[in-house]
């Protein structure tokens, strides 16, 4: 009975706090977590558990897939060198550092290290929503280091957690041999996947399997690592940059609208749900310690979260200095300055990756005794993530202004690039695709001077006029498209509604017109 009433309950703790975050200017994923903790004190729900398999594989995956769908792989190949070093030395330093801050005030190695890898990696999702007034490059930089430093921190994770559990035994020799497996195991398992994904897409030419191979590309992935001992992480990253490249190329106009809208909801949703079922069991923990143990693991959230900073910081101009070093030997020029360390220093966000972690803790030992401090891992890493979301979006735009980054408008022009190339290339196409289609004169010159215009209104963009004639009558005609498209809309309402068209017509029909008023509106799925 639990099971539906969950579902409901999440849905509309999603629905509420998108609502009124903006409103009342507090980020989602804070009211979320304290959704779940208020929800947590009503007795049917204060027994929810989430089984530590299920909570890697139902949110991971996902998650992680749609970011390495939608990153930039040419920006990853200009940066690779830092976000190496911060996706996989970072990581390390970062678990290595709270858990010997968490030893120091108290709590035994095996936990410690277990909640200083749940705390170290930064957060694709979190970084993507959070810093989205920061240039494009510095976003693609701290976006790629989220998805590398989730395979590494999941490796030392899962070492922690083995030699903690009593099913594995701590040696250099095992785990270097984990560390080879999980990465090497990990991006073949992707590729793999990737090509097998790609193979049958070839084969496919129907709209509704080509969106069901690419929902099952990153959890075949992720298994097939996972069944192998490598990481499921790497796989689904490595996965989805491959397919973001070789995609494009094989599908079709409706299968990419479609996987654009599925994914954004699905991971809108899971995120969401993650938060609040987080909230739940970060309650259920709080309301497990005692008194004394609650006030201790809130000192240690404080604490964790200034060693977060202070341990990025440290690296980033400790890396930030031997980079310079070794250019000016080598006569180069370091791509990341005081202003890019000072900013990146401060969007080190935690998020679903994180709390994922602390939740899938086993809670049980081989010897069948308890996970040593369990709840307090879970308590202390939800604290983390509020206190890293909250305090580090608060001080970000003050950072901002203070490091005056110049504005980005590489995008933009890029993007007027490309639209000025495609269509001087059609028009000169344009003779040749004409006697291949058996496009009459009329058509063609129509279609001539509608691309002619829309290369003047190109270059009005390009010249930042906005008095241009060319872009006033296409912002007038546009106007007027969509008024159209909304009124041949409203005639098909009114002849369903008047029972001269059934609702199967009227489906149709307006598929196409929805199709046309998001290309007037230029809008794409949030």
């Amino acid at each position: 009975m639990l099971g539906p009433e969950l579902v409901v309950v999440l849905g509309l703790a999603i629905a509420l706090t998108s609502g009124i975050a903006d409103r009342i200017r507090v980020a989602p994923p804070v009211l979320l977590l304290l959704f779940g903790a208020a929800l947590a004190l009503v007795p049917e729900f204060t027994h929810v558990q989430l089984p530590a398999d299920a909570v890697l594989l139902l949110f991971l995956p996902a998650l992680l897939y749609w970011e390495s769908l939608t990153t930039s792989l040419r920006e990853i190949r200009k940066n690779l060198r830092g976000i190496v070093l911060m996706g996989t030395l970072l990581v390390v330093v970062t678990a290595g550092a709270v858990a010997v801050l968490l030893h120091l005030l108290g709590m035994p190695w095996g936990p410690a290290w277990v909640l200083g890898a749940a705390v170290a990696p930064t957060d694709a999702t979190a970084v993507g929503v959070l810093t989205k007034m920061l240039p494009r490059r510095n976003v693609t930089v701290l976006r790629a280091e989220s998805l590398v430093n989730d395979g590494t921190t999941l490796v030392v994770y899962g070492i922690a957690v083995a030699v903690t559990v009593g099913t594995e035994e701590l040696t250099v020799w095992g785990v270097s041999a984990m560390l080879a497996l999980s990465y090497l195991g990990g991006v073949a398992a992707g590729l793999v996947a990737a090509w097998l994904g790609t193979l049958v897409l070839r084969r496919v030419d129907t709209v509704v399997l080509e969106n069901l191979v690419t929902l099952l590309v990153p959890f075949v992935a992720f298994l097939a690592a996972e069944a192998i001992g490598a990481s499921g992480v790497l796989a689904v990253v490595a996965a989805g940059i491959v397919v973001s490249q070789v995609g494009p190329k094989l599908d079709r106009a409706e299968t990419r609208q479609q996987v654009r809208a599925f994914w954004s909801f699905l991971t809108f949703l899971l995120n969401g749900a993650l938060f609040v079922l987080v909230g739940i069991e970060a309650m259920v923990a709080a309301r497990a310690l005692e008194p004394a143990e609650l006030l201790r693991a809130t000192g240690v959230i404080a604490a964790v979260a200034v060693a977060l900073v202070l341990v990025r910081f440290a690296f980033l101009y400790v890396a930030g200095g031997s980079v310079w070093l070794v250019t000016r030997r080598t006569g180069g020029t370091p791509r990341e300055g005081h202003r890019d360390r000072l900013v990146s220093g401060f969007a080190g966000f935690r998020g679903a990756v994180s709390l994922a972690m602390a939740v899938a803790v086993p809670r049980t030992l081989e010897s069948g005794s308890a996970f040593p401090d369990r709840d307090v891992i879970v308590f202390v890493t939800a604290g983390v993530v509020v206190v890293t979301i909250v305090g580090q979006a608060l001080v970000l735009p003050a950072v901002l202004r203070r490091a005056a980054l110049p504005e980005d408008e590489s995008v933009g022009e890029e993007r007027r690039y490309a639209e000025r190339t495609a269509i001087e290339e059609a028009l000169d196409a344009l003779p040749r695709l004409a006697r291949s289609t058996g496009a009459d004169r009329a058509t063609v010159e129509r279609l001539r001077k509608e691309y002619e215009a829309h290369l003047d209104v190109i270059q009005a963009r390009e010249e930042e006029d906005d008095d241009h004639p060319a872009l006033q009558r296409h912002d007038t005609a546009v106007a007027l498209e969509l008024a159209l498209v909304r009124h041949k809309a409203a005639t098909l309402l009114r002849l369903r509604d008047a029972d001269e068209i059934d609702d199967l017509v009227l489906r149709q029909v307006r598929s196409g017109y929805d199709a046309e008023e998001a290309r007037l509106n230029g809008s794409t799925p949030a």
